[in-house]
């Protein structure tokens, strides 16, 4: 085992980020990394293992099965898969040939998987086979020429890979006759020599991958990032988490069509040299069991992985010494749940405390952390080495000082190209500051603390203004939160005729609480003594499930549209 990563020789404190990008494809930063350790594990899949050596190897060979297709440098394939091998190996073999990898997430509706298809003209598409009936309902209204069909179990053990074909088979609906058609298995064994396609220079900031979010408007947009994103990034993990060596393992629960997914717990695993335990759909039931077999070194999740983690059964024996990092990003981490996983943690034998980290898909990731040196609870963090973070007016590129409250802006090596065909939302998003940088507007607003701490509040699009004044929907949630008897709130604005807005709640109980009017007095009067008059929730509703996106984030905009629906005369 290699006594120090091999990227760390890239930290050079004279230069402006404070290292150097490789000069590398996605491909060519992994491939580096395994030369240094070609036999050690790159990922398992239940019970599957891979080495450096032969992870690189199949990745030649598809990407030559990929060029067999007619895939050439610039095309996009368009790759509709959860967490399995065949899903990481084509995302690389392709970037090794110069193509595009546009992923998409497998449970979006046939509508929304033609819509993306036909943006970026993919002619070549993967998916797994469950999303299959999908695919043949809309083949024929797409440029698609050649679907692959890849299974979650071509890579599972010869018993589990035979129960899974039972169990999931009614699912597999398309015609087998359909020459567009081929397996996995067809098409991995029709590959060719290809050269590798090794980028230089302005190159590397070219489209490598398109991911998908609803940007800062909440609109959809196919955000376009580049080796250089995805390198970077690779070096800014490696310098920021130094304990984490060749060897360790990483879960990879979060889905590669998510940049967080795709971004740490894949690209980053490999270049820390690191196993990346594949799990292609998260199961709270078997989390125990994942965590006891494999005792990762680092959880990357969102705040629902770790409320997971609490409630699962069998951890009360647990010994999590092996655990190095517990991060949290993707959505904002409650006071409470941070206090209940750091209480959790310290009574299983580690003295990790969960790190709430910053980022979006138009920043690639991660972008700041609260961790090491800039650990901070209830923030999030600093910026990682080579990004920078600034709070401006809302609407404005003004910069506010020290300790007063705006839209936070990035700069930075992993800030995406931009959106794809859409040059006046690019133009909104990243925009030349005075210091002739560019910036990222996350739509967010934020406060950075003299010490540089990064204070997050809330989505710009969330605060709601009641009669005049600015009512955060977090501090009412944070607040209602405190009951012993609620599990979750969410706030949202509702019409209101002469105040413009007033809060709603929607708050699931925990059991045993009865959903009464009195529940809702009591709730209310806490409220009352805990927050100024006019952020009060107006209404209260009990539910028993909150709506999620398809990122398995709370679905604020389909809650406020239902509430929009309530408004008050």
């Amino acid at each position: 085992m290699s006594a120090q990563n091999t990227f760390m020789q890239y930290e050079d404190c004279t230069l402006p980020l404070g290292f150097k990008i490789p000069d590398f494809s996605m491909f060519g930063m992994v491939k580096a990394s395994a030369e240094s350790h070609p036999d050690s594990l790159a990922y398992e899949y239940f019970g599957t293992k891979c080495t450096y050596g032969k992870m690189i190897e199949r990745i030649e060979a598809v990407s030559g099965a990929f060029h067999r297709l007619g895939v050439r440098k610039g095309d996009i394939v368009t790759i509709v898969m959860p967490n399995t091998p065949e899903a990481v190996i084509s995302i690389y073999a392709l970037n090794r040939i110069g193509a595009v990898s546009n992923i998409l997430h497998p449970l979006s509706a046939q509508e929304e998987i033609k819509n993306h298809i036909n943006r970026v003209d993919s002619k070549v598409l993967l998916c797994v086979d469950i999303c299959s009936e999908k695919i043949s309902k809309i083949l024929d209204k797409t440029p698609v020429k050649k679907v692959i069909i890849a299974s979650a179990g071509d890579s599972m053990p010869v018993v589990m890979k035979t129960l899974y074909a039972l169990k999931c088979m009614k699912n597999f609906k398309y015609d087998k006759k359909d020459k567009r058609y081929l397996s996995w298995k067809e098409f991995e064994s029709k590959t060719m020599k290809v050269s590798e396609y090794c980028p230089t220079g302005e190159a590397n900031k070219e489209a490598a991958v398109i991911l998908h979010s609803g940007g800062t408007t909440g609109t959809p947009k196919d955000i376009m990032l580049s080796n250089s994103n995805f390198n970077a990034f690779g070096i800014q993990a490696v310098l920021t988490l130094r304990d984490v060596k060749e060897g360790d393992k990483i879960l990879a629960i979060l889905p590669i069509f998510h940049g967080f997914g795709l971004g740490v717990c894949v690209h980053v695993s490999f270049c820390f040299g690191a196993c990346s335990v594949l799990i292609p759909q998260f199961d709270a039931k078997k989390f125990t069991g994942i965590l006891k077999k494999h005792k990762p070194s680092m959880i990357f999740g969102v705040p629902t992985l770790y409320d997971a983690l609490l409630k699962a059964k069998g951890t009360e024996d647990m010994d999590f010494s092996f655990l190095k990092y517990a991060v949290c990003g993707g959505d904002t981490l409650p006071e409470k749940l941070e206090k209940s996983v750091n209480d959790f943690l310290a009574a299983h034998n580690s003295d990790v405390k969960i790190c709430e980290g910053y980022g979006m898909t138009e920043g690639l990731a991660a972008l700041s952390l609260s961790v090491g040196d800039s650990y901070k609870s209830r923030t999030i963090g600093k910026p990682l080495i080579g990004t920078e973070m600034c709070i401006v007016e809302p609407g404005t590129t003004n910069v506010l000082p020290a300790g007063e409250e705006g839209e936070l802006c990035v700069s930075g090596p992993t800030v995406m190209v931009g959106y794809r065909n859409n040059a006046t939302e690019t133009e909104n998003t990243l925009r030349t500051h005075a210091d002739n940088k560019v910036w990222l507007h996350t739509g967010d607003m934020a406060e950075i603390d003299k010490d540089g701490f990064v204070h997050y509040k809330l989505r710009i699009k969330r605060m709601m203004i009641t009669s005049g004044f600015n009512v955060y929907p977090t501090q009412i949630e944070s607040v209602i939160e405190e009951l012993d008897f609620v599990e979750k709130c969410v706030v949202v604005p509702v019409p209101h005729q002469y105040k413009k807005e007033v809060a709603k709640a929607y708050i699931i109980l925990k059991n045993g609480k009865e959903k009464s009017k009195a529940t809702q007095e009591e709730i209310r009067e806490y409220c009352k003594k805990k927050l100024m008059h006019y952020s009060v929730p107006y209404k209260y509703e009990f539910v028993d499930l909150l709506p999620k996106t398809a990122y398995n984030k709370i679905d604020f905009m389909k809650l406020q549209k239902e509430s929009e629906k309530e408004a008050v005369c």
